[in-house]
């Protein structure tokens, strides 16, 4: 049960983008088109879910244990960035179709501050790895939810007649206000 609430939570109420605003550049700069956002969403769910893995454990079995507690920010950054590269040059090697997929949202992920953010909330709410690994992945999927329901909107929004001074980003930044509303209709359906 206490999995289906992390899972529920991540995604709805507790939505990484729209509650705790983290991942915000690429929310408002891959969101004009659904197809860039199911990549970015795709990406951002594979990497977030191994970086919380490895983070996990590098707090664990070396911060932690040789009291290298303060360097935790440092080594994370280090860490994403390092396997942001290897999983970049993996699937180049594996699978070339895949890295094409991806493209360029691979490289984008390494300063996607929602995968610092939530390598540190796993730890900082002191989660066991499995429960670690269950949150990482629901949020992951919470953000590809906003990520492509504001992409859809900004496309219907496309085809519409916006008046000239709020064309661009200020109609983007009231959608995604509005979408951040409409999320916060599910707080009352768990309570943590």
């Amino acid at each position: 049960m206490e999995y289906i609430l992390i899972f529920i939570s991540a995604i709805f109420v507790n939505n990484i983008v729209l509650s705790q605003f983290l991942g915000i550049c690429p929310f408002l700069g891959v969101s004009k088109k659904v197809e860039t956002a199911l990549g970015m969403s795709a990406a951002v769910a594979f990497v977030l879910t191994i970086a919380t893995i490895v983070t996990f454990l590098i707090q664990k079995y070396v911060l932690d244990a040789f009291g290298l507690g303060y360097l935790q920010t440092i080594t994370f950054i280090l860490v994403i960035a390092a396997l942001v590269q290897m999983v970049e040059i993996i699937l180049k090697k594996v699978s070339p179709s895949l890295y094409q997929a991806l493209g360029v949202f691979l490289p984008l992920i390494t300063t996607n501050c929602c995968i610092l953010g939530v390598a540190i909330l796993v730890i900082q709410k002191d989660y066991d790895l499995l429960t670690g690994v269950v949150y990482a992945f629901s949020t992951a999927l919470g953000f590809g939810l906003a990520l492509t329901l504001f992409a859809g909107l900004r496309e219907q929004m496309s085809l519409v007649n916006v008046p000239k001074g709020m064309q661009g980003t200020p109609i983007a930044l009231i959608t995604a206000g509005l979408l951040a509303m409409a999320f916060m209709g599910f707080s009352g359906v768990v309570k943590i």
